[in-house]
This record gives structure tokens, sequence and C-alpha cells, in this order.
């Protein structure tokens, strides 16, 4: 009987699927951090020039806190939120109209550092659906994967009691990376590789000392092919680092200096060159080559003053685009550092997407803009208010955009 409804929940959603597919016109879901490829990049020639009159709002449904961005996969949109200070939990909505499909909870609060309190102590990382799995990091580094269909536990992993690994001091924040039948994660005491079949660990790189300000990761890893070797670029709270995804062993390293180990943004790959920003430290664009002999080595091809927050950059048309720790937003060239233009302030902190047309950005107030990329100026199109308070990242699926407000998961349509 469980085998039947499972088949027929499974058949129900595919033809949701496609009949959305057909409604929106998307390409790849948006089903993890920062969108299909991590680098919020989407394909959609379907954004209209204006926000205003042309956003309507579809359905939407009241939350607890969160700040873990929704994601999308085969009809459905998934979102976490902690619940009474004591449970996470994870809902699945039909994207169409908003009917809960499932909801899974389980025990995992957990309290910051009152320096960190104002923002909030709920669910922080993105859940990944991938490969058939749904994979969600709670607040204590539990990692829960879940059939997406209908919810059901496949096996979860509690990196504190089972591999000894210290908690996170602020909280879980890494966004977990599939690929290959495998998960990858920072954890609170190191990086990992597990099975993607039972959670077995295959291995761990990267691990650091107990202690508030070592432990647990702010960034998100991607992986990424440089000097033709595929790997894990993956950013702690000190060093950029390459780490082959087969063995773990550290390809190559690099110190990346930042107050309180505030290392957050996922780093931008481009071809052999990868950029990061850090808070108080600098903006910095390294080569990473390997030569014939086999050696790795990092040079260092520019650096600027430039600070980033929390928000990861994106590319469009060549140029880096980067929300900053003085709330302003600027586009780099990424061949010299210069920067093109720097905006007055636009807010603490904002997500952004991008069909390579056009820049849509959400900030913490709930500010939604369009913009046009441009060397010369800041261009901005349109903006329309769409949430309150808005920390969790955007997602855009087809001429739908998902906003997670902080308390309320909100659907809206372009016309």
């Amino acid at each position: 009987m469980n085998r039947l409804k499972t088949s027929l929940l499974n058949t129900t959603f595919l033809l949701s699927s496609l009949f959305l597919s057909s409604l929106t016109g998307f390409a790849a879901d948006w089903n993890q951090w920062r969108g299909p490829m991590r680098d919020g990049i989407v394909e959609s020639d379907t954004w209209p020039a204006k926000l205003a009159g042309h956003l309507n709002l579809v359905w939407e449904n009241s939350l607890s806190p969160s700040y873990s961005g929704p994601v999308i996969h085969n009809g459905l949109v998934f979102t976490t939120e902690t619940v009474d200070k004591k449970f996470e939990r994870v809902t699945a909505y039909n994207l169409q109209d908003g009917e809960q499909a499932w909801a899974v909870q389980w025990e995992g609060s957990m309290s910051v550092p009152f320096f960190a309190a104002s923002n909030g102590d709920w669910i922080r990382s993105t859940p990944i659906c991938a490969e058939g799995k749904l994979l969600v990091l709670g607040m204590r580094d539990l990692l829960v994967c879940l059939n997406p269909v209908d919810g059901t536990e496949l096996w979860k992993v509690d990196f504190a009691t089972e591999h000894g690994m210290p908690l996170p001091a602020f909280g879980a924040v890494c966004s977990p990376l599939v690929d290959d039948g495998a998960v990858f994660i920072q954890t609170g005491g190191a990086v990992c590789k597990l099975s993607l079949d039972d959670g077995s660990l295959i291995w761990k790189t990267l691990e650091n000392a107990d202690g508030m300000m070592s432990s647990g990761a702010f960034s998100s890893p991607v992986i990424a092919e440089l000097s033709g070797v595929k790997q894990m670029v993956v950013q702690t709270r000190t060093d950029l680092c390459g780490v082959d995804i087969a063995t773990g062993g550290v390809l190559w390293k690099e110190p990346i200096e930042a107050f309180r180990g505030m290392n957050i943004l996922t780093p931008l790959v481009m071809d052999n060159k990868v950029f990061t920003s850090a808070y108080n430290g600098r903006a910095q664009m390294f080569d990473i080559v390997k030569d014939a002999a086999g050696t790795w080595s990092v040079s260092e091809l520019w650096n600027q003053n430039t600070q980033a927050y929390m928000s990861s950059p994106i590319m469009v048309d060549g140029q880096i685009y980067l929300h900053l720790k003085n709330e302003r937003f600027t586009s780099l060239d990424p061949s010299s550092g210069k920067a093109n233009w720097t905006t007055p302030p636009v807010g603490k902190y904002w997500s952004m997407a991008s069909n390579g047309q056009s820049i849509l950005s959400l900030n913490d107030k709930g500010e939604l803009r369009l913009i046009a990329p441009n060397t010369e100026e800041y261009q901005l199109v349109d903006e329309t208010k769409v949430a309150d308070d808005s920390w969790a990242h955007l997602a855009v699926q087809g001429d739908l955009v998902i906003v997670r407000d902080l308390k309320a998961l909100k659907v809206y349509r372009w016309k």
C-alpha cells in the first residue's frame, strides 16, 4: 500500500511539474543555494521591463522564522523554519497554488552568542534537492536526507555526536552541495564528503580547532574546473582552498584576511581565476595554476579595499556585481579590480539573480529591484516592495519570483 501511495504521489507531482513547466517555461529548477549552478544565473527570457504593475502575488503562506532560501524541484517549493525555538521543520508546497504537500520536523534549535543575537537564532542553511534527494542542514549540524516526494526520512547524520565535531558557534550556515552521488558540506569541525545513498562519511579535510572564532564555516562551496582539474573550491574561516573531490586532499590554499574569520562569500570562479572579498578584509583576485610537474601555485592578480558582507557576487557581461559591508552596491572590472561605479547605501543585505540581461536583487527590507547591467553607471530600472524582512536568498523559476519573508513564503508571477 505504501509503495502504491508513493507511486501515485510521484505520478501526481510529475504531472504537476509538466503542467508548471509549460506554464512558466523554466529550464532548470532553482534547486539549491544560488540556483541551478550555484552562481545566481538562470536561463530565462521572460523577465519584463518593469516590476510595478507587472508582478502579482500568486499565493502566500505564514511560517515561523528562517534565513534559508527556498528551493524548487518538480513543481514543489521547499522551505525551512525554526518553530517555538525548539523544532526545525521543512515543508513542501505545490508551487502552483501553495497547497501543502507534506511537512517534517525534528528537535534542533540552538542559541547564538549574545553579540549575534540580533541576527536571529533560527535555521540558516539553504537545502538542496538533487539526484532524487532533499538535504536539509539544521543549526546543530544535523544533516537530514528526505524523499522530496513525500518527506520520508532516508537517513540523517549528526556530525557532533556521530563524528565528534564541535558545534558551529553561530549555527550551521553552509548550504550542502551534491555532485556525482556525494554530498559535500562544511561542518563545525571540517569539510566533509558523504555518500548520498546512506550518509556514510567518505572523507573529511581542512579540520579546524574548536572555539567560537574557528568552528563553523560561513561560506558555501562550489565545484569548478581550474587548470583542467575538477575540484571543490571552498572558503574556510581563514583560507580559500581547492580540494580534490576524490580524496579530500588540499590542492592549494591561500590565507584570507577577515575580521573574526568572517569569510562569508561563496567564491566566484572565472576560468582559472577565483574572486573573493572579506568582511574588514580586501577584495582579491587569484590566478590558480597547475604546472607540468603537477605543482599548484596561487598568484594574487590584484587586491583593493572593497569589503563584502554576506551577499555573494555574480558575474554578468564579464563584470562582477557585489553588495558591500557599507551597504552599497558596486560593479568591479575583473581584469583590474577597478570599480566601475558604487551606489549610495541600498540595504544591509541583498541576494541577486540574473538572466544575463538584467539583475534582480532583494534586500533585507524586502525591496525587490530590477537593475540593468552597465559599466558606466548604476542603472535602476524599477523597484517594488515584496516583503517586510528578508535575509533569505530569493529564487527565480521561469516567470515566478519566490521570496522567503522572515515569517512567510510568497510566490509572485510576472505578467
